[in-house]
Protein backbone atom coordinates (compact mmCIF):
# COMPACT_ATOMS: atom_id res chain seq x y z
CA UNK A 1 0.00 0.00 0.00
CA UNK A 2 3.14 2.73 0.81
CA UNK A 3 4.47 1.46 -2.32
CA UNK A 4 1.52 2.29 -4.41
CA UNK A 5 1.02 5.08 -2.65
CA UNK A 6 4.71 6.74 -3.11
CA UNK A 7 4.57 5.34 -6.89
CA UNK A 8 1.29 7.57 -7.41
CA UNK A 9 2.94 10.92 -6.47
CA UNK A 10 5.77 9.86 -8.77
CA UNK A 11 3.85 9.11 -12.06
CA UNK A 12 0.48 7.69 -13.05
CA UNK A 13 -2.95 9.78 -13.48
CA UNK A 14 -3.49 10.79 -10.17
CA UNK A 15 0.22 11.93 -9.31
CA UNK A 16 -0.13 15.82 -9.97
CA UNK A 17 -2.93 15.97 -7.72
CA UNK A 18 -2.06 13.84 -5.51
CA UNK A 19 1.62 15.98 -4.70
CA UNK A 20 -0.49 19.02 -4.25
CA UNK A 21 -3.10 16.96 -2.14
CA UNK A 22 0.50 16.17 -0.07
CA UNK A 23 1.92 19.47 -0.42
CA UNK A 24 -1.48 21.35 1.33
CA UNK A 25 -1.68 18.42 3.46
CA UNK A 26 2.15 19.05 4.78
CA UNK A 27 1.19 23.19 5.05
CA UNK A 28 -1.90 22.06 7.00
CA UNK A 29 -0.31 20.20 8.87
CA UNK A 30 2.22 22.52 9.57
CA UNK A 31 -0.29 25.16 11.13
CA UNK A 32 -1.99 22.52 12.75
CA UNK A 33 1.08 21.78 15.10
CA UNK A 34 1.59 25.65 15.75
CA UNK A 35 -2.08 25.64 16.57
CA UNK A 36 -2.21 22.81 18.97
CA UNK A 37 1.06 24.11 20.23
CA UNK A 38 -0.18 27.42 21.30
CA UNK A 39 -3.35 26.12 22.86
CA UNK A 40 -1.86 23.53 24.99
CA UNK A 41 1.43 25.74 25.95
CA UNK A 42 0.21 29.14 25.66
CA UNK A 43 -3.30 28.80 26.66
CA UNK A 44 -3.20 25.85 28.78
CA UNK A 45 -5.75 24.08 27.02
CA UNK A 46 -5.62 19.81 27.33
CA UNK A 47 -3.55 18.45 24.47
CA UNK A 48 -6.73 16.19 23.29
CA UNK A 49 -8.89 19.54 23.47
CA UNK A 50 -6.80 21.43 21.04
CA UNK A 51 -6.09 19.06 19.06
CA UNK A 52 -9.69 18.56 18.45
CA UNK A 53 -9.76 22.85 17.66
CA UNK A 54 -6.40 22.75 16.07
CA UNK A 55 -8.20 19.73 13.75
CA UNK A 56 -11.80 22.00 12.77
CA UNK A 57 -9.40 25.02 12.06
CA UNK A 58 -7.22 23.41 9.79
CA UNK A 59 -10.27 21.33 8.01
CA UNK A 60 -11.30 24.81 6.73
CA UNK A 61 -8.48 25.73 5.56
CA UNK A 62 -7.29 22.87 4.07
CA UNK A 63 -10.64 23.05 2.25
CA UNK A 64 -10.39 26.17 0.75
CA UNK A 65 -6.65 25.06 -0.60
CA UNK A 66 -7.86 21.92 -1.73
CA UNK A 67 -10.92 23.25 -3.72
CA UNK A 68 -8.97 26.31 -5.02
CA UNK A 69 -5.57 24.24 -6.19
CA UNK A 70 -5.56 20.33 -5.65
CA UNK A 71 -8.64 19.48 -7.26
CA UNK A 72 -9.36 22.45 -9.40
CA UNK A 73 -10.34 20.84 -12.39
CA UNK A 74 -13.44 19.45 -10.00
CA UNK A 75 -13.84 22.80 -8.04
CA UNK A 76 -16.92 23.71 -6.13
CA UNK A 77 -17.28 27.36 -7.72
CA UNK A 78 -21.07 27.80 -6.85
CA UNK A 79 -21.45 29.28 -3.63
CA UNK A 80 -24.11 26.22 -2.58
CA UNK A 81 -21.91 23.81 -4.10
CA UNK A 82 -19.13 25.22 -2.31
CA UNK A 83 -21.31 25.14 1.24
CA UNK A 84 -21.75 21.18 0.16
CA UNK A 85 -17.97 20.51 -0.30
CA UNK A 86 -17.26 22.02 3.19
CA UNK A 87 -19.79 20.08 4.69
CA UNK A 88 -18.52 16.84 3.01
CA UNK A 89 -14.95 17.76 3.88
CA UNK A 90 -15.92 17.95 7.18
CA UNK A 91 -17.64 15.08 7.26
CA UNK A 92 -15.00 12.91 5.72
CA UNK A 93 -12.35 14.55 8.09
CA UNK A 94 -14.96 14.61 11.01
CA UNK A 95 -14.80 10.95 10.57
CA UNK A 96 -11.21 10.93 10.67
CA UNK A 97 -10.61 12.54 13.78
CA UNK A 98 -11.35 9.85 16.38
CA UNK A 99 -8.46 7.80 14.28
CA UNK A 100 -6.00 10.37 14.56
CA UNK A 101 -7.29 11.59 18.27
CA UNK A 102 -6.48 7.56 19.27
CA UNK A 103 -2.76 7.85 17.90
CA UNK A 104 -2.22 10.34 19.20
CA UNK A 105 -3.47 9.51 22.93
CA UNK A 106 -2.03 6.47 22.64
CA UNK A 107 1.36 7.67 21.56
CA UNK A 108 1.32 10.13 24.59
CA UNK A 109 -0.46 8.06 27.35
CA UNK A 110 1.03 4.79 26.58
CA UNK A 111 4.35 5.39 24.10
CA UNK A 112 5.64 8.26 26.10
CA UNK A 113 5.95 10.45 23.14
CA UNK A 114 5.52 14.72 23.09
CA UNK A 115 2.22 15.54 22.21
CA UNK A 116 3.15 16.92 19.31
CA UNK A 117 5.61 14.14 17.91
CA UNK A 118 2.54 12.04 18.86
CA UNK A 119 0.24 14.61 16.83
CA UNK A 120 2.71 14.69 13.61
CA UNK A 121 2.53 10.54 13.51
CA UNK A 122 -1.60 10.75 13.72
CA UNK A 123 -1.75 13.39 11.02
CA UNK A 124 0.45 10.92 8.72
CA UNK A 125 -1.51 7.74 9.78
CA UNK A 126 -5.01 9.86 8.92
CA UNK A 127 -3.43 10.97 5.57
CA UNK A 128 -4.36 8.63 3.30
CA UNK A 129 -7.79 7.74 4.91
CA UNK A 130 -8.56 11.42 4.27
CA UNK A 131 -7.46 11.70 0.46
CA UNK A 132 -8.99 8.83 -0.59
CA UNK A 133 -12.37 9.70 0.98
CA UNK A 134 -11.91 13.57 -0.34
CA UNK A 135 -10.97 12.70 -4.19
CA UNK A 136 -13.93 9.58 -4.24
CA UNK A 137 -16.88 12.12 -2.38
CA UNK A 138 -16.18 15.53 -1.56
CA UNK A 139 -15.19 16.39 -4.73
CA UNK A 140 -16.63 13.57 -6.84
CA UNK A 141 -18.91 15.05 -10.04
Amino acid sequence: MIRSFIRNLVGGPFAPQMRRFVIVGIVAAGIQMVLLWAFVDVAGVNYLLGAVIAIEITIVLTYVANNAWTFRARRNDWVVEYLIGLVKTNLVRGTAIPIQLAVLYAFVEWGGLSYLLANAIAIGVSGLYRYVLDARWTWRR
